[in-house]
């Protein structure tokens, strides 16, 4: 008896260890007869879903998964339970399982049959865990992955990967549209990539950088006509970059490929397009040069490196290629003019334009006409100068022999006019002289005789006395063709005046190396004059001016100055950088000159026309080089500029 009282003692207590080791497992633990009617749920079933063993066999007693399992998956998981049990197989579903609270959440139930000697299952025993955390963070996980795989194949780009060591393991749905290749096709027999989407041409090299890609684990782009599902091939561009861990191991290689055809058809066609226009800027008959907007040249044409003798490239190294190519090219008497304009032009925009001496290969200075002009963007700033140069050196020389020819003629039509004007005075004048001196020895005649003639020496004075009033009307009359015949004075400004005159004579100035430099007063009043007579007197100085300095070596400036020097008078002085006035108070007398070829008629005809518009006309020599011929003019009362 008391080893049986020990027995059951120590049965009772091993159940309570089991029970108690069931009650604690971390899972809903229940069991069935053979045919599924329930015979247990440990205490963790009913804390999870709130249900004891009498509630899930109430009615017929078999278990009514209808209280424990969710309405969409309750028939699915009754149905695999049915067949398990018939067929005597392990059971295992997922399936949305209730919880006390009244919320369904994701379990995992498997159970096995406890079988007899004879195989005959005696018990069905199972048990469900709680899974919803991972199925929630797979379903998560799922999502992530269709979108990433919606992304990957709705990029506008082709995709694939390979391992660590090259084998491919991926494309995406558009490289497979756009080059008809499949994974297989892209995967040889040695499971490396057999890159058929590549151009034969181009293939060789594209393996060889991915290998080496493969083996340093460096990144790698690659462009090459890449297979398009319709036979042909265009350029693509891939970029290839490796994964790596947190140790820096290569996890897995991507490679994005993406269709540049467009792109590389276009800079085809603008590289032509440029070497077109290349050769056509080449081959021009003109001297191009291009220049940063500050000025420096940044390409001159065949026909201008020809002309220089010298390529930019050789400049390198200078302070300024401007500088240094003006400097060099630009005859010395020109250069100021040409350094003073061409800033001109850059400070403010304005196109360039002027003809000067350009010294060639060979050393001979040439002229050539230059023209720049701005090229601007489209917010109006200046991007680049565009410089074309032409050479006229033949022009220049044909109009410099048509000049001389010109003056050649005005001198001999001068000198005609002259003899002719001369011819008619003698003419005019010569009848009443030679009847003066005859009258004048009759007179004599009479007055010597014995005796004196006296009456008739009288008339004969009489007689030489209207024929020398004869005489000086003679005179009058010549005089009269000189004049005026009408007051053409018009209120006119000074600084017009000078413009049209400079214009009139820049080129020849130009052409004698000499350079105009204007400075007028502002706010000047306004002058009453024949601006006929007035362009005569500044044209005449002006060229006395250039005249004066054709011996001068180096740079030849004239300075027209115009002031307002009193309340009633403006004055005007044109200064030069000659040898000077040598005899200051003869040089406005008729008939005096300093020139070989000159009448000495210029200046006294100025001061007659300064005087007749109420001024005066005056020289000062310089005290440093030169001389200043000045002239004044009345102002017209009231007027101001």
């Amino acid at each position: 008896m008391e080893e049986r009282k020990v027995a059951e003692e120590t049965l009772l207590r091993s159940e309570r260890q089991l029970q108690q080791l069931i009650d604690a497992v971390p899972a809903a633990i229940w069991s069935t007869t053979s045919d599924g009617k329930p015979t247990y749920v440990n205490k963790r079933f009913t804390q999870m879903t709130g249900l004891t063993i009498e509630d899930v066999t109430a009615g017929d007693g078999f278990l009514s998964l209808k209280l424990v399992l969710h309405p969409d998956d309750c028939d699915d998981a009754m149905a695999t339970f049915r067949r398990s049990r018939e067929a005597g197989e392990p059971y295992f579903k997922r399936y949305r399982q209730i919880r006390s609270n009244g919320t369904y959440r994701w379990t995992e139930t498997r159970a096995e049959p406890l079988r007899d000697h004879a195989g005959a299952i005696i018990n069905w025993y199972g048990q469900s865990i709680d899974i919803h955390d991972a199925v929630i963070a797979r379903q998560a996980l799922e999502q992530s992955e269709r979108q990433l795989q919606l992304l990957v194949d709705a990029v506008p780009a082709m995709i694939w990967s390979t391992t660590p060591e090259g084998h491919p393991v991926f494309v995406n749905k558009r490289f497979m549209d756009v080059t008809g290749t499949t994974l297989e096709d892209a995967t040889g027999p040695d499971g490396m990539p057999t890159l058929c989407t590549i151009h034969p041409e181009y293939r060789d090299n594209a393996r060889s950088t991915l290998m080496d890609a493969f083996a340093t684990g460096a990144p790698c782009m690659m462009r090459y006509p890449q297979l398009r599902s319709d036979g042909s091939h265009r350029w693509s561009e891939v970029r290839v970059e490796p994964s790596r861990d947190k140790n820096g191991e290569v996890l897995q290689w991507y490679a994005v490929c993406v269709d540049i055809d467009d792109q590389v058809q276009a800079h085809e066609a603008l590289l032509q397009s440029e070497r077109s226009l290349r050769q056509l800027v080449e081959t021009l008959p003109a001297m191009i040069d291009c220049a940063t907007p500050d000025g420096e040249p940044i390409y001159r044409s065949k026909q201008l490196r020809e002309f220089l003798g010298y390529n930019l490239e050789d400049l390198d190294g200078k302070p300024s290629r401007l500088d240094s190519t003006l400097d060099a090219g630009v005859h010395p008497s020109d250069l100021q003019g040409v350094k003073e304009r061409y800033a001109h032009s850059l400070a403010t925009g304005e196109p360039y334009a002027r003809r000067h001496r350009l010294r060639r290969f060979d050393g001979e200075y040439r002229w050539v006409e230059t023209r720049a002009g701005p090229m601007r963007d489209a917010a109006g700033t200046i991007v680049q100068w565009n410089v074309i140069c032409l050479d006229i050196d033949g022009e220049m020389r044909v109009q410099e022999e048509l000049r001389q020819a010109q003056e050649k003629i005005a001198r001999a039509s001068q000198a005609a006019s002259l003899a002719e004007l001369s011819a008619s005075i003698a003419h005019e004048v010569n009848q009443p002289l030679a009847a003066i001196v005859a009258n004048s020895h009759a007179c004599q005649r009479w007055l010597t005789a014995t005796p004196p003639n006296i009456e008739r020496a009288s008339r004969t004075v009489e007689r030489v006395i209207r024929d020398a009033n004869g005489a000086a009307d003679v005179v009058s009359r010549i005089r009269a063709l000189f004049k005026q015949s009408g007051d053409k004075r018009n209120v006119s400004t000074l600084k017009s005046v000078i413009a049209e005159v400079c214009d009139l004579i820049i080129e020849e100035a130009n052409r004698r190396e000499t350079r105009i430099v204007i400075d007028v007063e502002p706010n000047l009043p306004l002058v009453a004059i024949d601006r006929v007579q007035i362009q005569q007197v500044l044209s005449n100085l002006i060229r006395n001016a250039i005249d004066a300095m054709d011996g001068v070596v180096g740079d030849k400036v004239i300075r027209v100055r115009v002031s307002c020097r009193s309340d009633d008078m403006v004055q005007i002085a044109v200064s030069d950088m000659g040898p000077g006035v040598a005899f200051p108070d003869r040089v406005f007398q008729p008939f005096f000159s300093t020139k070989e070829q000159g009448m000495g008629m210029g200046l006294s005809i100025c001061r007659s026309i300064v005087e007749a518009h109420g001024g005066n006309l005056w020289v000062d020599v310089n005290s440093s080089q030169g001389a200043t011929f000045v002239f004044s003019l009345p102002i017209n009362p009231g007027s101001i500029v």
